[in-house]
């Protein structure tokens, strides 16, 4: 029997279940969240109406969506899509970003088009995360911002209803936000923008393709042929139907558990060509020795024997650490993740996170200078602190399946990019295919 502190429980808590058997399942995940708030940033530019075709609905795209409609955007639900009727941008108005790095690195660019001022906070830990040079950069191209000396929430963008744009130069090497945010609302301004990085290399660089790709969707003129240089033209948004990826990354967790169990999942829907950096799970499960498997039909990744530990460098693919550190902890031999410093600037700071947590279950996971060194050794059951963060609550998840008595706390921060996470795991657990109308999560809703 496993002894937990009489203070860790509480009743978000959750026993992460436990599987001696293969699973065998059919996932069908939600759209992704980066080009869910992407494509609502650009509808709410565009010259006309739009309709965006399976959107995620979780807390980071809602507090988009919430923001848009307090600027003045109609952001409507039609059955499972969302029509996007663009409005003059209106000041006087409060925005939410949560823990949601798309909404505070964003929407400032697109806020300073409004005729007023417009006020950002968001959750405690998100006044700790970076978003200077966006702001610095915004300043660089005409806009007001009020942040006192911060460089970070709270701050008031003072809305003119124009911008002059222009070129800037920043450091974007803590995060791709950070040219995507400087981006995405360019077309708008006077003079476009043109955005030079300087400094270590931008992680997570596929994001940053995505952005240029969803511009380009939209009708924009981008030029990206120079390293480290992009620069956005001045003119009209395009209005224009477009359909919602599923969310690659947030299908790790479920793919994860056929390595865990020697069992199969299926993710239906898995695009031939994307700019979503969750493609990479297919190297990386391929290198843990999972059969892995890419047809018209999506992606089938099949475990074996055991997991074979790693040496990769997850620099542009950052946000699958959690569930690869997971599933090095599992495997048998050692492992190293490399190129990831700047998931210390996160929704928590997941290196120590990770290296704490599976450290409290007995594992032997430390802090490099850009990464983890993971050494796999017998775990125990305990409780996995989440620090609100949803990847690191799928990374309990996974241990969970494992090792006896694991207790996730605050499962419910899994809402951020996957609403109902727990009803979801426990029909891959029983081989149910989620998003079946008798799926569980279905009925949950």
């Amino acid at each position: 029997m496993v002894a937990f502190p009489a203070h860790s429980i509480a009743p978000a808590d959750w026993p992460a279940p436990r599987c001696a058997a293969p699973v065998d399942a059919t996932v069908r995940v939600p759209g992704s969240k980066s080009l869910t708030n992407r494509l609502l940033l650009l509808a709410a530019l565009a010259d006309g109406p739009s309709r965006i075709g399976a959107p995620l609905r979780s807390r980071d795209t809602l507090l988009m969506a919430a923001a848009l409609r307090a600027l003045g955007v109609d952001v409507v639900d039609d059955g499972d899509d969302w029509l996007v009727t663009p409005g003059p941008l209106r000041g006087d108005v409060d925005v939410d970003t949560g823990l949601a790095g798309t909404v505070l690195r964003f929407l400032p660019g697109a806020a300073a088009l409004a005729n007023g001022d417009v006020r950002f906070d968001g959750d405690a830990r998100m006044r700790e995360r970076p978003v200077r040079p966006v702001v610095e950069g915004l300043r660089a191209l005409g806009v007001e911002i009020d942040d006192g000396g911060r460089g970070g929430l709270p701050f008031t963008v003072r809305g003119r209803g124009s911008v002059p744009g222009g070129e800037v130069t920043i450091d974007a090497s803590a995060s791709s936000q950070f040219v995507s945010g400087l981006l995405l609302a360019g077309a708008r301004y006077d003079g476009g923008v043109t955005v030079r990085h300087e400094g270590p290399p931008v992680p997570s660089q596929p994001h940053v393709d995505m952005t240029v790709e969803v511009l380009r969707r939209y009708g924009v003129a981008v030029h990206d042929d120079v390293p480290d240089r992009w620069t956005v033209e001045p003119g009209a948004v395009r209005a224009v139907d477009v359909e919602v990826e599923p969310d690659l990354s947030t299908a790790a967790p479920f793919l994860a558990a056929a390595l865990v169990t020697g069992g199969t999942v299926r993710v239906p829907g898995w695009p031939l060509r994307t700019t979503q950096a969750g493609d990479a799970l297919r190297d990386v499960l391929a290198a843990m020795a999972a059969t892995v498997v890419r047809d018209d039909d999506g992606l089938t990744v099949t475990g074996g024997a055991g997991i074979a530990g790693v040496d990769l460098d997850l620099h542009d693919v950052g946000e699958l650490t959690p569930v690869v550190t997971a599933l090095a902890a599992l495997a048998d031999s050692p492992s190293r993740i490399r190129g990831v410093a700047h998931l210390r600037g996160h929704e928590t700071d997941r290196l120590a996170a990770l290296a704490t947590e599976l450290g409290r279950l007995g594992g032997d996971v430390s802090e490099t200078e850009d990464g983890l060194a993971i050494r796999p050794v017998p775990l125990h059951g305990g409780l996995f602190r989440t620090y609100d963060d949803h990847r690191m609550a799928m990374a309990g998840a996974v241990v969970g399946l494992a090792v006896d008595g694991v207790v996730v706390e605050n499962v419910a921060t899994t809402a951020k990019t996957l609403p109902n996470f727990p009803e979801r795991w426990l029909a891959l657990l029983a081989g149910a295919q989620p998003g079946r109308p008798d799926a569980p999560e279905e009925a949950a809703r």
